[in-house]
């Protein structure tokens, strides 16, 4: 069992990310994280859609709507999860990117996931990825928006290597750090991979998984502390530095309909100790 002792004054914002629940609505995804015991969700999918620009005006009407949506909640929403990605941004992309802003600046939702694309993250990718940037970087400043980016660590940021590049190109990126995916795909501690990225961590994917095939992936996805991630390494990186940003359940059932349902995994992350309770959690069932 993965103990969490001494990580509960550390006041991580625990979350999960809607593509665990992506047939819910709005309030059952805020209502499961409140019965879990949770700070905050993160929005990937809503009501079978994906395209939540258009979910927020379907349900919603307006900005204005969305923000009525989510005042009486005590669980807040942390991130927007966009398609976006720094390497292939055509206009086409950057245009449906912006979508999101006026939803994200009404309801102070201070954080849009963007991916990082490419593979390799040689000189070609890297300076597309610059350029990507910086057209973000304008255009913020130009709005005057208050939401910012962060890149996951999804594609040629996985690497070690790559990911070294990038950050000195751009040492103040936010990063979203997929920790799964830089150790199973990039090969990397998640201790090692933390002293590398620990400045620009905004907010962490977690989930599990075992070396085995299974679809179209060269591993298989567990219940959090069913299979080999390095999760008292990472606690204990996180708890060196006092992280006190977003720790997000990445439970991705859209894409893996055999998953169990995200309610099962929440239940076995905070069983087992698997990730640290949230501040004055009590028994979700409750």
């Amino acid at each position: 069992m993965v103990t969490a002792v001494g990580l509960k004054t550390q006041r991580m914002t625990l979350a999960f990310s809607t593509l665990g629940c992506a047939e819910l609505e709005l309030d059952e995804a805020l209502a499961l994280a409140a019965r879990h015991g949770l700070d905050a969700i993160e929005i990937r999918a809503l009501g079978g859609m994906i395209d939540l620009p258009a979910y927020f005006t379907e349900r919603f009407g307006t900005p204005a709507g969305l923000v009525r949506a989510l005042k009486h909640s005590p669980v807040s929403v942390c991130a927007l999860n966009t398609s976006m990605r720094l390497v292939g941004a055509t206009s086409q992309s950057k245009e449906e990117f912006l979508r999101y802003l006026p939803w994200a600046e009404a309801a102070a939702i201070k954080s849009l996931r963007i991916f990082d694309g490419g593979s390799t993250g040689d000189a070609g990718e890297l300076s597309e990825a610059l350029s990507t940037l910086e057209w973000w970087r304008e255009t913020a400043r130009r709005e005057g928006f208050a939401s910012d980016i962060m890149v996951e660590t999804h594609d040629f940021l996985v690497h070690p290597d790559a990911l070294g590049r990038f950050l000195e190109a751009a040492p103040d990126c936010a990063l979203l750090w997929d920790t799964h995916h830089t150790w199973r795909k990039g090969g990397q501690d998640p201790a090692e991979t933390w002293k590398q990225i620990r400045r620009n961590a905004r907010h962490l994917h977690v989930k599990d998984s075992v070396l085995k095939p299974s679809g179209k992936l060269p591993y298989t996805y567990t219940l959090p502390a069913a299979g080999e991630f390095p999760m008292p390494a990472l606690l204990a990186a996180l708890a060196a530095d006092k992280y006190a940003g977003v720790m997000s359940l990445e439970w991705e059932r859209l894409w893996h309909a055999e998953l169990p349902p995200l309610d099962l995994a929440l239940q076995a992350a905070r069983q087992t100790g698997w990730w640290p309770l949230s501040v004055g959690e009590g028994d979700p069932e409750q």
